[in-house]
């Protein structure tokens, strides 16, 4: 079988990797009770999704070095054994290898890299069990579920602003979240939604198989490591006891993984909200808030998933100023001369990372923001030219179609390129169409406007 070929026809054309037969029971036939959870979720159907799935996501390589490309091969080779193990309740997750990320605001965030073949498990163990506990989670929850989006949380934050004139909010940071989580209670939630003994013992041996730093094991004795495809489900179990207790207290909020913000009429209201939830996360879920990022303030001071409100009615949504800042840099990265790259190559680049970030902040309501960074991103594109011509740039703007006396006062002008690079030849000589022309998208929707 070739590396390339897709995960239905591994599962179509090599049936014993997941066929249940030998076990003497059926994806259809078999009694689905909370003590066969396990069986539920070594389904032929489920794990072809979930090894389709992780195909579909990619990623790095684990502790074992082996990479996406060769875990169709290694299935066909390990799997009954892996299988019998998991049905056994005898099977060992692997370590998770540590890498950093950097953070939006600066910094770097720890992610644990689970191995393929745990990706795997924890994939279809996550499919199965989302099912069975997302209609159970909170309504005001929209991170990592089926059918809930980002733009969903801002627009609820959005209505009590506006409909509820909820104008101060309760922006909270919990510290460490996914490296913090307390092993004990959040199997004790595990624990009173699932019998199955092996699905129990799995799930703790996953958050406690340890993690790889710079060659060597360390233990996990807390936290649930990002990267794996199970975390965020068990985040959002253990965050929708927050949930359920702010919907005892009566409270207006939207929360997304561990982002949440609480919509009340004032500020000592606010520090009263505040006060209170960080003493119940603390004592109840032993989770501790961030002191120095969470604070009562007014919703158009401060960001929620990228977007903020402008101050006066109706509230409209808008790209807060960090998501902006975190966009020009990548735009200046991407743009940076000293890269050695063509034009073309940098244009390529930057429709790849525009066209992503145009999709989800189009949900804002104020243009102006679009139009702006539309107009800054061409002058990058212009100083770049500039740069790169060199002495040459008389004889280049003149083949492309500049005036020669305009031509010889910008390349003898004293100004640096930043400067040239809203000057009248540059915009002559590479306007919109030609930028356009070499793939380079729209932030702003000019045709609306006109």
């Amino acid at each position: 079988m070739s590396r390339s070929e897709g995960p239905e026809s591994v599962g179509q054309q090599q049936l014993p990797l997941w066929d249940t037969t030998d076990t003497g029971t059926t994806g259809k036939d078999a009694p689905v009770t909370g003590s066969r959870l396990m069986e539920r979720v070594l389904e032929k159907e489920n794990m072809i999704q979930a090894h389709k799935r992780v195909k579909q996501n990619r990623g790095s390589a684990g502790v074992d070095g082996m990479s996406v490309l060769r875990l169709t091969d290694h299935l066909t080779q390990h799997w009954p054994k892996v299988r019998q193990a998991l049905l056994e309740g005898t099977y060992q997750p692997q370590p998770v290898k540590r890498v950093m990320i950097p953070k939006p605001g600066g910094g770097e965030r720890p992610l644990g890299i689970p191995t393929v073949q745990d990706r795997l498990i924890q994939q279809a163990l996550m499919q199965v069990l989302q099912q069975d506990w997302d209609g159970t989670f909170s309504e005001h929850s929209y991170g990592f579920r089926p059918n809930k989006t980002a733009h969903q949380a801002v627009a609820a934050a959005q209505k009590f602003l506006r409909e509820e004139d909820r104008t101060w909010v309760v922006d909270m940071d919990l510290e460490k979240f996914f490296d913090r989580v307390n092993h004990d209670k959040l199997m004790s939630l595990v624990k009173k939604r699932i019998q199955d003994e092996r699905v129990l013992r799995l799930i703790d041996r996953f958050l406690k198989a340890g993690v790889e730093i710079e060659g060597r094991i360390h233990p996990t004795p807390e936290g649930t490591p990002q990267g794996g495809p199970i975390s965020p489900l068990l985040a959002n179990l253990l965050l929708d006891e927050m949930d359920k207790e702010l919907e005892r207290r009566g409270h207006r909020f939207a929360r997304y993984a561990d982002d949440c913000n609480i919509y009340v009429k004032s500020a000592k209201a606010g520090q009263r909200v505040l006060q209170s939830i960080t003493r119940y996360l603390m004592r109840t879920l032993k989770l501790k808030v961030n002191e120095t990022k969470s604070a009562v303030d007014r919703p158009w001071k401060r960001k929620f998933l990228g977007f903020t409100f402008t101050g006066r009615r109706p509230n409209r949504r808008t790209i807060a100023k960090a998501s902006i800042d975190k966009f020009k840099d990548e735009v200046r990265r991407i743009t940076t001369r000293t890269r050695g790259v063509t034009l073309q190559q940098v244009i390529n680049e930057l429709r790849k990372y525009m066209t992503g970030w145009k999709a989800y902040f189009r949900f804002s309501e104020t243009q102006r923001t679009f139009k702006e960074l539309q107009k800054w991103i061409k002058r990058r594109l212009r100083c770049y030219i500039l740069k790169q011509w060199g002495n040459y740039c008389f004889h280049k703007l003149v083949a492309r179609g500049v005036s020669r006396d305009l031509a010889w006062n910008t390349a003898k002008s004293a100004h640096g390129p930043w400067r040239l690079s809203r000057s009248p030849a540059l915009a002559f000589a590479f306007t919109h169409a030609y930028f356009k022309s070499l793939g380079l998208p729209d932030l702003f929707d000019y045709a609306a406007q006109t």
